[in-house]
């Protein structure tokens, strides 16, 4: 792995989790489960992913993630403290994957809350689009400054985690692919990184829209991004997250400053809409490449904060038609 991890037996992870408690269980996966456990050597909180090796290519998936985590460092991709391969008190094969906690969970259940958390739970406008650089930062690490381009293959809102301080970190690489050359994919053909691409324009759009791709409301052909597309741009409004709308409200001192606080997140919403929409098309190579979807998700935050650095940035084309609003300022 590079350098010393800690060693770590069926015991420990066994401790740390009261014995795999379901109180202690804060997901569940295709090829395992994830506890939250207190490990006594480091003295700390871990996230602890178990490998459910009864299920087909979970073997496979443990391989898969130990090879992508070995060699990618970055600030928005989650840590790993160790890998356990053993064997249980009753002899059978013991996998698992132990993590740094992240306390904030994952980007799924802010977004989509359950009753309980309805309430309290939920993202401002700054939050998710500091969330939407993160997960591209991180995209633009794998596949663009890695030793081999590395291929997430798994992008979505329960596979970015949220830490202490709301930064998001990428994880799950147990359906990565490392690859020396890119070989087109997302539309049933080999993998690539044009696949994390589509699914980081439907991972921007569901963080916007609040709607998962798999609502009930996506039937007889209509998908998220056919349901963007047509509401963009007249009525984009009619399709954002509500709870998003109502944001920042009670801070608002006068019609005049609520007027132009709408008008400027309206502006911003457009430019993320269209993003997404444009990282969610058909054809693969018309997608951009993260390095400029970074240029775009800052310029919008500069301009929603009032900062007019970006004003002079040069426009990033992308593949849909309608203005580019934040190049306009």
């Amino acid at each position: 792995m590079g350098e010393p991890f800690l060693e770590v037996t069926y015991a420990k992870p066994l401790k740390a989790t009261d014995g795999f408690s379901s109180a202690n269980l804060i997901d569940v996966g295709s090829f395992g489960f994830v506890y939250k456990g207190f490990l006594d050597q480091l003295g700390l909180t871990a996230r602890i992913k178990v490998l459910k090796l009864q299920q087909h290519k979970a073997s496979k998936s443990f391989i898969a993630e130990c090879k992508a985590l070995r060699s990618i460092r970055h600030r928005n991709i989650v840590k790993i403290l160790s890998v356990c391969s053993s064997i249980d008190f009753t002899g059978n094969d013991f996998k698992a994957l132990i993590f740094y906690y992240m306390p904030n969970g994952s980007l799924d259940t802010w977004l989509h809350p359950n009753e309980e958390q309805h309430n309290s739970t939920h993202l401002n406008f700054m939050q998710r689009l500091n969330v939407a650089i993160d997960v591209a930062s991180a995209l633009d690490y794998l596949h663009h400054h890695c030793e081999a381009p590395v291929v997430h293959c798994d992008l979505k809102p329960s596979n970015v985690l949220l830490d202490e301080d709301m930064v998001a970190h990428v994880g799950d690489f147990g359906l990565a692919r490392i690859f020396s050359k890119d070989v087109e994919y997302g539309m049933g053909g080999e993998v690539s990184t044009y696949g994390d691409m589509y699914s980081y324009g439907i991972l921007l759009l569901e963080m916007f829209t609040g709607k998962r791709p798999t609502d009930d409301i996506f039937k007889d052909n209509l998908n998220l991004h056919q349901l963007v597309k047509m509401a963009f741009p007249k009525r984009v409004i009619e399709i954002i997250d509500h709870l998003l709308l109502l944001q920042g409200n009670e801070n608002i001192s006068s019609n005049e400053d609520y007027s132009e606080m709408r008008s400027k997140m309206h502006e911003c919403l457009l430019s993320l809409v269209r993003i997404g929409i444009s990282y969610s098309v058909e054809a693969p190579k018309e997608r951009s490449e993260m390095r400029d979807v970074m240029l775009e998700l800052q310029g919008v935050g500069d301009f929603y904060l009032g900062v007019n650095k970006y004003k002079a940035k040069q426009k990033v084309p992308l593949s849909v038609e309608g203005p580019s609003y934040i190049s306009n300022y």
